[in-house]
């Protein structure tokens, strides 16, 4: 393909991604469903799936393999300016009085599915192994099945409880908390396990590419914070100017951590936990309202990135059963553990069972860690294609759950401070939900 016909493409196929994505977003949420759901729908109908099926002369006319590595580079990108803004806006502080349930709601929340999932992995060998997977599972596959059930997405979480009036109720606060806490732990989990993958530089063991990894980690707020602290909140400097080298060094650290097999989303998610907060620990507007915008313009491409991979012509028979059985071990794993979490801690029982369905949403925060696993060669296309679905319905049920608990239209309000914002992952009332998720 000559320079300029690659370029005709890449420009043809970003207006197609764009304009259908956020179109099928708007239409999600008017259906009273996250943004997420209609750009992921939009992602796997202009795959090969269903695109690719219906018209195949269209989709090799609209995406031909040698703008792939483009679009992977932009759905890398995006993926980097979200994460950012994610790490930056994360704050354990918000649990306040209600640390006790959302640490129990955490737990539960991680250690069930994960559980669950390893089992699964390891009595269901020959299953998987008709999805495409190996006869012998790794350690590191195993633990991965664990972390793709125990996942739950904090944007999609926090979009969702915004929307319905839960931000300043008990479930509310107590949801999006564990969900943050949840979160911790769950990439700490996945960083371990795409280390032990064999990603990144195979010139390093992966014990080397560990003790680096550590390093780096602990580097990056002794050195990182204060020196950003120094150069950009302590001078005068253009916005554009602060902006690009806040990307720059996002980017540079994204770098670093997918050259150590840790994939760019740790880095970038380091990235944002480092950077400094305004004196009174408020989020400085001017940085998060420019992520947010660049982030959503960009994450259609990671939602179509991800849709090419989907292969729903190749699933056969196992795929098509594993997929009800997957999704419903996914709602079961999360909803009972963290209810029975919830209860347990003190909350009413109409509180409790919304914590536990708000944490069966996985959302963006799955895709992201699925796009990872698949990258690493830890998921088959089938096993793939099941998990993102999954994703996609665990999220689709989560409102029909939530009207089904009876909390929508009588949120019961929280006595504790945390009601002082207006969302328990952003601190600033300026703030809005990321659009993209």
């Amino acid at each position: 393909m000559s320079p300029d016909a690659l370029v005709l493409h890449i420009v043809g196929a970003s207006a197609l991604i764009l304009v259908a994505a956020h179109a099928a977003g708007w239409l999600a949420r008017r259906l009273g469903q996250p943004y997420i759901v209609g750009q992921l729908t939009a992602g796997i109908a202009l795959g090969p799936s269903l695109l690719g099926s219906a018209a195949p002369g269209v989709h090799e006319a609209l995406f031909p393999k040698g703008i792939s590595p483009a679009l992977t580079g932009f759905a890398q990108i995006s993926l980097v300016v979200f994460l950012v803004s994610i790490g930056y806006e994360l704050d354990l502080r918000i649990l306040g009085d209600r640390a006790r349930s959302a640490v129990a709601v955490a737990g539960a929340a991680f250690v069930v599915p994960m559980a669950v999932g390893a089992g699964c992995a390891l009595l269901f060998r020959e299953q998987l192994r008709h999805l495409g997977m190996e006869r012998e599972l790794s350690p590191a596959v195993v633990v991965f099945a664990g972390v793709a059930l125990s996942i739950t997405a904090v944007p999609v979480l926090t979009a969702i409880v915004r929307e319905n009036g839960l931000a300043r109720t008990v479930p509310g606060v107590v949801g999006v908390s564990a969900a943050g806490l949840l979160d911790v732990i769950g990439w700490t989990v996945l960083a371990g396990t795409l280390l032990n993958s064999g990603a990144g530089d195979q010139a390093l063991a992966w014990q080397w590419r560990a003790l680096l990894a550590v390093g780096f980690i602990a580097l990056m707020p002794l050195v990182a914070r204060p020196l950003l602290r120094r150069l950009l909140w302590r001078t005068a400097m253009e916005p554009s100017l602060r902006m690009a080298l806040l990307l720059g060094f996002a980017l540079g650290s994204a770098w670093v951590t997918h050259y150590l097999g840790l994939h760019v989303i740790f880095g970038a998610l380091l990235a944002g936990a480092v950077l400094p907060r305004e004196q009174d620990g408020t989020l400085d507007p001017d940085l998060v309202r420019p992520l947010h915008d660049v982030s959503s313009l960009l994450l259609p491409f990671f939602f179509v990135v991800s849709g090419q991979s989907v292969a729903l012509n190749s699933m056969n028979a196992t795929g098509w059963i594993a997929l009800p059985v997957v999704t419903v071990l996914a709602v079961v794993t999360k909803v009972g553990p963290s209810t029975a979490a919830a209860r347990l801690s003190g909350l009413e029982r109409d509180d409790a069972r919304t914590v536990g369905v708000l944490m069966s949403t996985r959302g963006l925060t799955e895709l992201i860690a699925l796009n990872a696993g698949y990258q690493a060669h830890l998921l088959s296309e089938q096993f793939y294609t099941v998990l993102v679905f999954m994703a996609l319905a665990t999220t689709l049920l989560t409102q029909p759950l939530l009207r089904l608990v009876g909390r929508l239209s009588h949120p019961t309000p929280t006595p504790t401070h945390a009601d002082d914002t207006s969302g328990p992952t952003h601190p600033n009332p300026t703030e809005t939900p990321l659009p993209g998720v």
